[in-house]
């Protein structure tokens, strides 16, 4: 994110130092009134037509950007889906075989409250 507002200011910088630049020169230019006025105008509109430039490659980029990240969190989002069946179905695994070895052990001994997780474990 901060490189975003650097990058921004950096562009901002760079047009309104060019625009500063380009009319202390203008005025400094040892020209009539009517050509100074049609030069600061000619100015202006290369400016404007820059800054469009520029607002359009920034568009483009944050399109392309914005698609990267919506296929990258697709990406994730399936993967965490993924592994998060792959987990219920472990800990599904496991609560059976720890279930069928209680089952088991309440069969030979006989004593179904005896029986605790911790004896499960170490059988």
């Amino acid at each position: 994110m901060a490189e975003n507002n650097n990058g921004r200011d950096f562009i901002v910088g760079t047009v309104i130092g060019a625009a500063v630049g380009a009319s202390l020169a203008l005025l400094f230019a040892p020209k009539s009134g009517k050509e100074l006025r049609g030069d600061i105008n000619q100015g202006a509109v290369q400016v404007r037509d820059r800054a469009t430039e520029w607002k359009d490659i920034a568009q483009t980029k944050g399109l392309e950007w914005k698609d990267i990240a919506q296929a990258k969190g697709q990406e994730w989002k399936e993967f965490a889906t993924e592994k998060g069946s792959e987990l219920k179905h472990k800990t599904q695994e496991v609560t059976s075989n720890v279930q069928s070895k209680i089952q088991e052990m309440r069969n030979k001994d006989g004593n179904a409250e005896d029986i605790t997780a911790e004896e499960v474990t170490r059988n």
